[in-house]
């Protein structure tokens, strides 16, 4: 039985790491306060990656969350680039019966959603479809993860997690995109995009 904590795998590039942006430490550091288990690791290549992810399959967690460069087709680590039809194959396998958090900037769109929803058994795929800051994901996931595992630290609803999406959205001025699977739908997953609703204060 998958356990309800999160499994991180971040790469940044080179002047990324000179400045100390580490977001998905960050974010770690966070879940750590709220006395939640979380598995962080490092990496520069897509090799690393690959080997990564059959550590997140053995951990039993059920969250994977991607922090890196990420562009419309494709994301990074820091030596490589893995276009999207590459990265579905690579990552299906490891994501049945659970839930992946991608903060890569733009990558989260209907491209992704074709390349790793059909027939992986994937819950859903929650990250930003614009260009976002360090500074403003760091916050955003740390403050996502927290309000998420306060409303039930054992278990994440879709219903839930479109809500406080939705308020993440609102409060950091992010457009998110929320893809859930759909076995009535043709394609086997829904897109939701999400908007901030209001100006800031």
């Amino acid at each position: 039985m998958s356990q309800p904590e999160v499994f991180i795998i971040e790469s940044l590039g080179f002047d990324d790491e000179r400045a100390g942006r580490f977001e998905g430490q960050i974010v770690s550091k966070i879940l750590a306060l709220s006395d939640k288990k979380c598995e962080y690791c490092y990496i520069r290549t897509k090799r690393e990656f690959k080997e990564l992810l059959k550590q997140f399959e053995s951990s039993s967690y059920r969250y994977l969350h991607l922090s890196c460069h990420g562009e419309p087709g494709a994301i990074h680590t820091t030596l490589d680039k893995i276009p999207f039809d590459e990265l579905g194959p690579l990552i299906k396998p490891y994501l049945r019966k659970r839930r992946l958090f991608m903060s890569a900037c733009s990558a989260t769109n209907r491209a992704l959603a074709d390349s790793i929803m059909p027939r992986s058994g994937c819950y859903s795929i929650l990250g930003p479809n614009q260009d976002i800051f360090f500074s403003d994901a760091a916050v955003l996931w740390s403050s996502f993860y927290h309000v998420m595992f306060n409303a039930d630290s054992d278990a994440m609803k879709y219903k839930t997690i479109k809500a406080k999406a939705q308020e993440a959205s609102d409060m950091y001025r992010v457009k998110l995109t929320l893809i859930g699977h759909d076995q009535d739908n043709s394609k086997g997953f829904t897109i939701k995009s999400i908007a901030p609703r209001k100006e800031p204060i």
